[in-house]
């Protein structure tokens, strides 16, 4: 795919962990100058990197450049994408789960700064639409709680829920388990093992690539309304959540687990 010339690619150390580097590609945005400092950020989720955000900056500037856009944010977190270097807080823990949902807001929050005063040579208090899927959603969550009135508006593509250790499925081995009400074609086997899977892949304690560790997340981000997002100058942030079509979602997560049952049979 043939990306727009004013998408660039480039590496930053931030200031606070100077001896690693992050990824980041950057459009400037062609507003004229009496347009407010406003910063659109794409926000990554575990499994993905930030060349799944590339075709959505691509359209944007392509379908807005006439008529203006507004600069343009996608990183990878460390140890994500074309970020190789590991998060350096993690040196001497578990690298496995090194650093946690506020660090990496902080992080994000001296990405922005860096990354607006390098291209720009200022350090304005950016309005920022943050666009984010699955764990990223939580981390803009995060953010506009911790920087109170900098978050103009939220868009959460199927956010992952916070406060939940993903155990929704009945318990077939729970005393009050009543197995009438299960359908015709839903055993007590089949639930368990059900749980198990979704376990395996959703449980805040399972380790991912990046070291990120979730364990805490329930208690960083209690409750699924609150707190309530500060204004900025004036205007409540807008709040857009998208999710899941059921039915796609189903199919792609049963040509996941094919996919991972062939790598299984060929590393056997």
């Amino acid at each position: 795919m043939m990306l727009p010339r004013e998408l660039t690619h480039d590496n930053i150390a931030l200031e606070t962990k100077p001896t690693a580097k992050i990824h980041y590609t950057f459009a400037a945005g062609n507003k004229s100058k009496e347009e407010p400092h406003r910063l659109v950020v794409f926000l990554n989720g575990l499994m993905t990197d930030k060349s799944t955000w590339l075709p959505v900056m691509a359209g944007i500037i392509r379908s807005h450049r006439d008529k203006g856009f507004p600069c343009l944010l996608a990183y990878d977190r460390y140890g994500q994408g074309l970020t190789e270097d590991r998060d350096p807080q993690d040196k001497g823990r578990d690298s496995r789960r090194g650093h946690d949902v506020a660090d990496t807001v902080r992080d994000l929050h001296q990405l922005m700064t860096q990354i607006w005063l390098e291209k720009f040579g200022e350090t304005a208090e950016l309005r920022l639409i943050l666009v984010a899927n699955s764990i990223g959603c939580a981390i803009a969550r995060l953010y506009a709680e911790y920087y109170p009135g900098r978050v103009e508006a939220l868009l959460l593509l199927d956010p992952m829920i916070a406060n939940s250790k993903f155990d929704w499925f009945p318990d077939p081995d729970s005393r009050d388990f009543d197995s009438s009400e299960l359908p015709p074609d839903v055993t007590a086997d089949v639930l368990r093992e059900q749980r198990a899977k979704f376990a395996n892949f959703f449980a805040p304690d399972v380790i991912n690539k990046e070291g990120l560790d979730r364990r805490n997340l329930a208690e960083l981000l209690p409750c699924s309304d609150k707190p309530r997002l500060a204004p900025t100058h004036g205007y409540d942030p807008v709040v857009t959540v998208v999710e899941h079509d059921p039915e796609r979602f189903a199919l792609e997560s049963l040509q996941v687990r094919a996919n991972d049952h062939r790598t299984l049979e060929l590393n056997s």
